[in-house]
């Protein structure tokens, strides 16, 4: 989740179990104990595929956090001890404060390395999109009067019923999920396609409208489905590009896009510049994670020592405005073929150069 909904999540957790001792202090506190997983964005990892994989990885590994909530509670009962509440309570407290902010990451569609240093896939429920109002509001509203009150009953009982209402509206967006993907599904049936994987995620800013990407051969199928829809979903089939994947092999930053993104991935020729999209994140034909990774030369591909990542658009308020009104209206037509065309509209044009640094969103 986005950096203010995290430490709104961990003040909030701080104010229900500590503000009774500490105040509105605690909030404080909570907030800056759960922005420490998400340093490692400060950290480059040599290139841009690395940058974006290894983000949520040491950092939000359980068995990681379970040593340093140790530490850090250690450190706090030896240089600043508070007769009010035991250690036990502290250390609970701060495993809280860590392991929910990498557990509420893996409802997002990211991928959170859970168990890391074990090689085992990322974690992407994709219950929930990056930044949703009606789950961090609680949250702030809590946070705010606990810091003009400040009164440890007060706080405690707000910030409790805060997280109360917060994670009863993420099993809200589970049940999104599971309603998408299950009409989805019987559409395929219905369609006679067998889909090779599945992959659903809300649009933005919403668990109100989903978006679901079937892969299928050298396409892939993307459809719409929203709460209030009455008639079955409508695929749109759309080119994937994947006759390009054969010119990655022996590509170390492709392999480690394929573990990453569970193999959602686009293959488009820009220019001399063979560009690699992850599908699963942003929206169609705006996906922020976009990746150069060989350039062409004469007729022979050659792959790059290093990758790079691809100047990529986010959408526009237009559009948003448009996903708005198909939650509402299902008559409302979102044309997303032509909005996935755009991810190829840089080949008639001049290449813009592609970006070094990856930063993790």
């Amino acid at each position: 989740m986005d950096s203010l909904t995290q430490a709104l999540l961990g003040a909030s957790l701080q104010g229900s179990l500590l503000s009774r001792w500490q105040g509105r202090k605690a909030l404080l506190y909570g907030a800056a104990i759960a922005t420490l997983p998400d340093l490692d964005v400060l950290i480059d990892f040599g290139d841009a595929v690395a940058n974006m994989t290894q983000h949520r990885g040491f950092s939000h590994s359980l068995p990681v956090l379970a040593g340093i909530s140790l530490l850090l509670a250690w450190l706090i009962r030896r240089w600043r001890p508070h007769p009010g509440y035991s250690g036990r309570r502290l250390l609970a407290c701060i495993s809280l404060i860590l392991f929910t902010h990498v557990l509420l990451d893996a409802f997002t569609s990211y991928g959170t390395q859970l168990l890391w240093p074990l090689a085992t896939p990322p974690v992407a429920w994709s219950t929930i999109f990056i930044i949703d109002p009606l789950y961090s509001l609680p949250l702030l509203l809590a946070a705010l009067s606990g810091l003009i009150v400040g009164r440890g009953r007060v706080l405690q009982h707000g910030t409790a019923l805060a997280l109360l209402l917060s994670t009863l509206y993420l099993g809200f967006t589970v049940a999104g999920k599971q309603m998408a993907e299950q009409r989805v599904g019987a559409e395929l049936a219905r369609r006679g396609i067998a889909a090779e994987a599945v992959f659903s995620a809300p649009t933005p800013f919403n668990s109100l409208l989903w978006r679901v990407v079937v892969l299928e051969g050298s396409d892939y199928h993307e459809a719409l489905v929203g709460w209030l829809d009455s008639q079955a979903p409508q695929l749109h089939r759309i080119e994937r590009g994947g006759d390009l994947a054969g010119v990655l092999a022996g590509s170390a930053p492709h392999q480690r896009l394929l573990w990453f993104t569970g193999g959602f991935l686009r293959y488009d020729q820009l220019g001399n510049q063979l560009v690699v999209t992850d599908l699963r994140l942003g929206m169609t034909g705006f996906h922020p994670f976009r990746f150069t990774l060989a350039e062409r030369q004469g007729a022979a591909w050659q792959l790059l020592p290093t990758s790079q990542r691809w100047p990529a658009e986010r959408g526009d308020l237009q559009r948003l405005q448009r996903l708005w009104q198909r939650i509402w209206q299902p008559q409302v037509e979102i044309p997303l073929p032509v909005w996935a065309a755009e991810l190829r509209r840089l080949q008639t044009q001049t290449p813009r150069q592609p970006h070094a640094r990856s930063g993790a969103d």
